[in-house]
């Protein structure tokens, strides 16, 4: 099986692209390296495996044939969408058109990597695929929300229009080795800010809630629902809720350290609670999270005790 990776040199994109490599498919990553890493797929070297240099908003030709086109280019945390406003947009936009253009020509089967901001602050609670969401669209978080719902739209209109054999995954928090730790999202701060003796720095009141899904358990579901049949969005992510206060706290015990919290003021639209119903991917995939947050906390803690701290 031949797979294209958009986004392969990023935090997933460079577990796809292993996990791929290790169910005996050959292997393209696409990417600008303009949040990705040439690190995390340094170790990927191999026949079957070929990164190309590409800014996925331009037009993109491959002439070797496809069987999957596997859309994960966009930044994807708060620091790179606020610095990157535009090529946020533009990546969701332009990048999901070349994308499924290229899926298109090749009739290969297309799947987009969506994800749960597409709910905005949403006020429903957990959320399930059919609440279409209580986004901004004109506030600073609106870039990357927006550019994944127009890439939703864009994808089931190529579903319909063209015949396009299409999957959505609507990714929730996930989180484990490889992650930035100057990304600027709870998790990777956290353990930064751990490793380093520095105070924890919780935004608002620390009562707001996330779920975790460990990256193994992500990648899972993502192989499970590329040889589905639903072309309906799905949620993958952990519905174990947990407020960020409790999240800090376990970071410092897993990590045997006992560093401040602090407290500092909450972002602009950030959302106050989020939680997948994964009824659908349980019913329709057989997929269940099973990595416990402890033992990934441990897991990922300890891969960048070993690289450092980076």
């Amino acid at each position: 099986m031949r797979v294209l990776v958009t986004g392969g040199a990023g935090f997933i994109g460079s577990h796809l692209c292993e996990f791929l490599l290790g169910r005996g498919c050959h292997v393209i990553c696409v990417d600008n390296l303009l949040t990705g890493s040439a690190d995390n797929i340094a170790p990927l070297r191999e026949a079957r495996f070929a990164f190309v240099h590409h800014d996925v908003t331009r037009f993109m030709e491959i002439p070797e044939p496809l069987d999957h086109v596997l859309h994960f280019a966009s930044p994807a945390s708060p620091i790179d969408y606020l610095e990157l406003p535009i090529q946020t947009l533009k990546v969701g936009a332009l990048g999901t058109h070349n994308a499924l253009g290229l899926a298109k020509a090749h009739r290969a089967r297309f799947l987009l990597a969506s994800t749960s901001e597409v709910y905005g602050d949403p006020l429903v609670h957990p959320q399930r695929e059919d609440y279409w969401g209580n986004v901004n669209p004109v506030g600073p978080r609106g870039v990357y929300d927006e550019a994944k719902r127009f890439a939703e739209a864009m994808t089931m209109a190529y579903h319909r229009v063209h015949g396009l054999d299409t999957r959505v995954v609507r990714i929730f928090n996930t989180y484990g080795p490889r992650m930035r730790l100057t990304d600027g999202r709870a998790m990777p701060t956290f353990i930064r800010q751990a490793l380093a003796g520095e105070p924890l720095t919780v935004h608002g009141s620390g009562t707001q809630t996330r779920s975790f899904c460990y990256i193994s358990d992500l990648i899972d579901g993502i192989w499970r629902l590329m040889h589905s049949d639903i072309t309906e969005p799905v949620n993958l992510g952990n519905p174990r809720e947990m407020t960020l206060m409790e999240l800090a706290k376990a970071v410092l015990r897993v990590a045997g350290v006992d560093n401040p919290i602090v407290f500092t003021p909450l972002p602009v639209d950030d959302p106050k609670v989020r939680q997948p119903d994964i009824g659908r991917a349980r019913r329709l995939l057989g997929w269940e999270p099973r990595v416990e947050l402890e033992d990934g906390l441990a897991r990922t803690i300890e891969s960048y005790r070993k690289a450092g701290g980076r």
